[in-house]
């Protein structure tokens, strides 16, 4: 995705809390950072958190990329699979 920047990445995965994914990234435009959380039983469905990465900023913003998440799939597919990528192939 060109207008999106990822920082980091991770996902791990425990028989307790299923699949737990975390992905660091800027947008093109906008002043601040993001992260995202993920979580999931069997990496079907998501359910996230999007917070500031390092301090607080306009929440009208994280709002605005928040409702992107929401209407644009591919960009959401974008983010998890870049955590998913992360998962010890193992739990794959």
């Amino acid at each position: 995705m060109e207008n999106v920047n990822i920082l980091d990445a991770s996902m791990t995965y425990t028989k307790e809390e299923g699949y737990v994914g975390r992905i660091q990234f800027e947008m093109a435009g906008q002043p601040n950072q993001y992260e995202m959380t993920i979580h999931s039983r069997k990496r079907t469905e998501w359910g996230y958190g999007l917070f500031f990465l390092h301090e607080s900023g306009d929440e009208d913003q994280l709002l605005a990329v928040e409702d992107l998440l929401e209407e644009d799939d591919e960009l959401f597919d974008y983010l998890v699979n870049a955590a998913e990528e992360k998962l010890d192939p193992k739990f794959k």
